[in-house]
């Protein structure tokens, strides 16, 4: 990611196609370090290709891909004390109770006043 963060840079700065040097003077002038062969291998990847296009493909890509969020989790039925099935939803409800308590336990001054 870093190589390509410079690369962006690079190219936003007015170089249209940033050589290997021009990506570790970017790199370098943060204190970050990347491999000759990955930058070389990223420069064989993007040479002669426009960074416009490039963005675009990959914009192209990763509309295609799931982003999540439609779905719903489902949590295995747990028993109550007599062996019968709690719903889900109950199941759910509880854990949420638990949750806003602890909440509430971290509010207090840990034994102590910021203007004692």
């Amino acid at each position: 990611m870093k190589i390509l963060a410079a690369y962006l840079l690079a190219v936003l700065g007015g170089n249209t196609y940033p050589s290997a040097d021009d990506l570790k003077d970017i790199l370098c002038s943060v204190g970050a370090e990347a491999g000759d062969d990955r930058i070389d291998f990223f420069l064989s990847q993007v040479k002669g290709k426009d960074i416009t296009e490039l963005i675009a493909g990959g914009r192209e890509k990763l509309a295609s891909v799931p982003a999540g969020g439609g779905g719903v989790a489902v949590a295995a039925p747990t028993s109550d004390a007599g062996g019968a099935a709690v719903p889900a939803a109950a199941a759910a409800a509880a854990n949420k109770e638990e949750k806003v308590e602890e909440k509430e336990e971290s509010d207090d001054d840990m034994g102590f006043s910021l203007f004692d």
